[in-house]
């Protein structure tokens, strides 16, 4: 299902969300607008995350007791 999801999509549309996607996470801007854009261009739940990933990093817990 995923191979056919990328294979119908606008892959230009989507390459253009996630840019937005990624330049709203890197400011100020309220990233829940530019991630409904994208999901609306069909980009995969893994996608926005990978596209905030690259600004934001991932969460590693320090071990605090």
């Amino acid at each position: 299902r995923l191979a056919e999801l990328r294979a119908e999509r606008d892959q230009h549309a989507v390459d253009t969300a996630l840019t937005a996607l990624k330049k709203a996470a890197q400011g100020d801007d309220n990233v829940l607008h530019p991630m409904k854009d994208a999901l609306k261009a069909r980009a995969t739940i893994g996608e926005v995350c990978n596209a905030l990933r690259e600004v934001w990093g991932t969460y590693i817990p320090t071990d605090t007791y």
